[in-house]
């Protein structure tokens, strides 16, 4: 049994109807056995009545025969009462046994001088009867010492006689077993209610809208969790594909003004070729193309760092990376740091060296004499100052010079070719990291503070923090 399967063609394809199946099954084995023991209880208890009662009568007249003879069996209709002798024939019968052919065979020899039987003659009703052997005393004085016995037996009740007993079992049986099926019907569908509804939900999404979200039930059961997952997955789902059309677009847009004006170079090319000169032709549509694979180079990197997760992370020490970083910084104002010593993160260590590298670059750009990098642990987390003394950045652009492609004025006028996308693949990296990068208030220049959580432990390690140069 543990390895039977039901056939595919009878499996029901619903899940509601299944559980219904098996509840249905199950039950009726169940009360298939139940209503088996019920049967014998009942007839074993009727029996025991019906043997008691017709031990009582046999018992009652052999006690009546005495000096006087032998009574005239009991006179009740329904009871079966006859007198016999050692070769089982009737000596004397009651009224209801008249005439009848001994109630049963053979006549209870040996010990045991009181017997149950119950005899089932061919066409006839059963009887339950009781064979009490007369004693012996009564024996020798009525009949010379031949052994003789009393039967007294009742017809079985038509209860059991005629099967209506196994009937109203049965009938019982299947009437409970379809109320149990019928309630599991009811409560696996109450139970799958959510998932039809999560179903339907789910076919009404498309990826041209995925703000719709399945319902949520209430609780923390398994279909609480599908929902709750299902929804995050949608999220997440909805995020990715918001990221990949403004991906798209941005491509798209940046792409679009370098590659229509190289193609209108080349064109004038082709139609005055006499008028134009081939060299500086070339020399235009390569500095075009370089911009435009700059522009694509950086897309490529937020994307990916974007997408991707950072796979086994290693401890990066952000002290030691951000002096590596100045150090390399050789030319511009002069960069000072400030570093707590074990300033440990887990993380990819050339994304986080890029992030470094950019905000260097960011801040020699617009300061005016000098650059402070400060690196320091505050609670459970690292946090990375850079900090310019140049004009700073409005309260209101703070969050736009993340954004790709956005260049403030100030920005295109110091860097001409840049492509706008470092700042952006500094959040990204960040965000990847699960930290933050933002522009904070300075009394003067940009203040750009990145934070990144610090493994479990490492900020009780750093209780007592130096600051080395």
């Amino acid at each position: 049994m543990a390895g039977w399967h039901m056939p595919s063609l009878l499996r029901p394809r619903s899940i509601q109807a299944r559980t219904a199946l098996m509840s249905a099954v199950l039950s009726l084995l169940v009360l298939t056995v139940i209503g088996f023991g019920l049967d014998l209880t009942v007839r074993n208890r009727i029996h025991s009545h019906l043997f008691i009662d017709t031990q009582r009568v046999a018992t009652d007249w052999i006690a009546s025969m005495g000096p006087n003879g032998v009574p005239e069996p009991p006179a009740a209709h329904e009871d079966l009462v006859q007198l016999v002798d050692s070769r089982n024939r009737v000596i004397t019968a009651s009224r209801a046994a008249s005439g009848r052919a001994p109630l049963t065979s053979p006549f209870p020899d040996g010990e045991d001088g009181l017997q149950y039987r119950i005899d089932c003659p061919d066409g006839d009703r059963c009887v339950v009867l009781t064979a009490v052997r007369v004693l012996p005393v009564q024996s020798r004085l009525f009949w010379n010492g031949e052994p003789h016995a009393v039967y007294a037996g009742r017809p079985e009740p038509g209860l059991l006689a005629t099967h209506r007993l196994e009937l109203f079992i049965a009938i019982g049986v299947l009437l409970m077993t379809a109320g149990w099926t019928w309630a599991s019907w009811c409560v696996a569908g109450r139970t799958l209610r959510p998932v039809r509804e999560i179903r339907e939900r789910v076919t009404e999404i498309s990826v041209r809208d995925l703000s719709l979200r399945v319902p949520q039930p209430h609780g923390r059961d398994e279909i609480a969790e599908l929902a709750r997952a299902s929804n995050s997955f949608l999220d997440r789902l909805d995020t990715s594909v918001r990221q990949q059309r403004h991906f798209a677009s941005m491509v798209s847009h940046e792409l679009r003004t370098p590659l229509a004006g190289l193609r209108t170079q080349l064109e004038e090319a082709l139609l005055y070729r006499e008028e134009t000169d081939p060299y500086e032709t070339i020399s235009t549509a390569v500095r075009t193309t370089e911009r435009c694979q700059a522009i694509i180079d950086e897309m490529l990197t937020v994307a990916r760092v974007r997408t991707a997760a950072t796979h086994q992370p290693e401890p990066v020490n952000l002290g030691t990376l951000a002096r590596e970083e100045a150090a390399a910084r050789t030319d511009g104002v002069p960069v000072r740091v400030e570093a707590e010593d074990e300033v440990i993160v887990l993380g990819n260590r050339v994304q986080l060296c890029s992030v470094l590298t950019n905000l260097l670059v960011n801040a020699q750009r617009h300061a005016c004499s000098r650059v402070d990098v400060m690196v320091r642990r505050d609670g459970d987390e690292a946090v990375v100052t850079v900090l310019d003394d140049g004009d700073g950045i409005a309260p209101e652009d703070r969050e736009r010079v993340f954004e790709p492609f956005v260049r403030l004025k100030d920005g295109r006028r110091r860097d001409p070719k840049g492509t706008g996308l470092g700042l952006a693949l500094c959040r990204v990296t960040a965000d990847a990291h699960h930290g933050t990068l933002r522009v904070e208030d300075s009394p003067r220049g940009a203040r750009f503070v990145l934070r990144l959580p610090l493994p479990a432990g490492a900020a009780a390690a750093g209780s007592a923090p130096q600051l080395s140069r």
